[in-house]
């Protein structure tokens, strides 16, 4: 009688977040409680990687059982040049923050932070359209790219950026094109004027950061208003905006929504953002 080699247990799928510093990311509490709710036996765990040895361990994550990371500073524009495959937004944008490692051993970068921002609008602020009137948009980093090439397709007839570095926010104008009007950073109290939909992508306002201190007074009380920033939950810019009648989205939903469809590659189920998932990375 031959004796049968036992069944082989199938591999613990494992996803993580790849930056450094990383130990202050979110990313972990909301992975983790979407595996707990779903059943799922897989982990996502904090990974401090150097910028040196971001290929060396873009290599090995596979072998050990990795089916995809988030990625996040210093990493984000760096992993274009490492992967396979480049989605035409994340080409676009100028970095990735999910990776895929696909089972034919090619690494596949995406950047889901544009569907993250525009899913929380949609989720917090029902009501809103991009094609109502012109964006406004504080900042031209990382974030602002994401969020003025999701602004665009989503039908947005403008998108006024002001960034305290005025060349940096022509090189996006350069990228995007004539839909994009730079306005100088001393005169961007002015952009918000008549205005539907106005962002703060900057770090102003974050705790431990500088304050806010373009003057909001031009705002049009019908304007949808969101911070990217979500330490505090409500910035000063968004309170100033509440008192003034517009209808305000804090930044926690844009994190919430763009981790949506990293963990619906690499687990198989399409996790929900509702209220217990906010409370569960809130409380972490």
């Amino acid at each position: 009688m031959t004796m049968q080699p036992a069944p082989a247990h199938p591999r613990i799928p494992l996803a993580g977040v790849i930056g450094s510093p990383i130990a202050h990311s979110r990313s972990p509490a909301l992975h983790g409680f979407w595996l707990r709710r779903h059943g799922i036996a897989g982990h996502y765990v904090p990974l401090d990687i150097a910028a040196g040895d971001l290929a060396a361990a873009l290599k090995m994550l596979p072998k050990i059982g990795f089916v995809g990371c988030n990625v996040t500073i210093p990493h984000k524009e760096n992993v274009l040049a490492l992967a396979d495959i480049v989605t035409d937004r994340a080409a676009l944008i100028g970095a990735a923050n999910t990776l895929i490692f696909r089972k034919d051993g090619k690494l596949h970068a995406d950047n889901t932070d544009g569907i993250g921002f525009i899913n929380n609008l949609r989720q917090n602020a029902p009501h809103w359209v991009a094609s109502a009137g012109p964006a406004a948009v504080f900042g031209a980093g990382g974030a602002a790219r994401a969020i003025v090439s999701a602004l665009l397709e989503a039908g947005a007839p403008e998108v006024r950026l002001a960034n305290r570095t005025r060349t940096r926010a022509e090189t996006l104008r350069t990228d995007f094109g004539t839909r994009v009007t730079v306005v100088d950073w001393t005169q961007a109290a002015a952009m918000v004027e008549g205005a539907a939909t106005v962002v703060n992508t900057t770090s102003l306002g974050m705790t431990g950061k500088s304050e806010f201190k373009v003057p909001l007074d031009r705002l049009s009380p019908r304007a949808l208003v969101t911070d990217i920033v979500y330490t505090p939950l409500e910035t000063p810019f968004l309170r100033a905006a509440r008192d003034m009648g517009c209808t305000t989205v804090d930044g926690l939903g844009m994190l919430l929504h763009q981790a949506v469809p990293g963990f619906e590659r690499w687990f198989g189920v399409r996790p929900a953002v509702d209220d217990e998932t906010r409370a569960a990375v809130l409380s972490a």
